[in-house]
Order: structure tokens, then sequence, then C-alpha cells
């Protein structure tokens, strides 16, 4: 049985792996980790922050992806959504999902990501 997810694996274009490093480990604060050698022949690049690892890998005939996207939990999602914005991805708010605060921004080939806060009464009492 399913006991948790292992990582998300996005693709990117060839030669991205610069500003890929730029976005996920300088924008967002991720920690890049280093390929096993047969994996890094490939290109891409793999991050992670907390128990959530977000693998980004070379496609040939790369189209990003513009609705399929992770879902990204976050704390403090104002100061993010600015420092997004400020790095040029700008961010778009969305309040459709009960529980959570949330907003869409692209990375820089283009792939959809979505940064969710939970609301107070999403994270209960103990949170508060």
């Amino acid at each position: 049985m399913i006991s948790a997810l292992h990582h998300v694996q996005l693709a990117a274009p060839p030669l991205s792996e610069d500003r890929l490093r730029a976005f996920y480990g300088g924008v967002l604060g991720m920690i890049e980790l280093p390929k096993p050698p047969e994996l890094a022949a490939r290109g891409g690049c793999w991050f992670q922050a907390g128990g959530c690892q977000l693998h980004l890998g070379v496609e040939e005939d790369f189209r990003p992806a513009r609705k399929a996207h992770p879902g990204i939990l976050v704390a403090e999602l104002d100061a993010l959504a600015v420092q997004l914005t400020a790095h040029g991805s700008p961010v778009t708010w969305d309040e459709s999902l009960p529980g959570y605060r949330r907003c869409y921004a692209s990375d820089p080939v283009g792939n959809r990501l979505e940064f969710l806060e939970p609301t107070r009464s999403t994270r209960g009492p103990a949170a508060a």
C-alpha cells in the first residue's frame, strides 16, 4: 500500500539547469540534491524542502505543464508571493479551495506551481 509520495517530476528543456537552480534553490530556498552519476548524465536537477522532493528532468521536446502542477505547502504565503513577483514570477491568487489560501506561479521554464497555506480552521486549535 502507498505510504507517502517520494517525489514529483517536472520536465525542463535542455540546458535550463542554471535557471532552475536560481529559482528552486535561490528564490524558493530548496536544497539541491546530488543525482546518482548514472542519472546525472541525463541532465536536470533535483531539489528538496522538508520531506518534499521535486525532480526536474530534461525533455528534448519540452512543453511546460500549464495545467498539471505540484501543490506545495508553505508557511508565510504572502511573503513568498512578494518574493516570487520580485524575481519575475507573478502570482495568480485563487480562493476556491476551502481551508487553504493559495496562489499559482510559473517556474522559469513555464511549469505551473501551486503554493498553499492552510487557513487557521484547517490547522486546528493547536496552531491558533
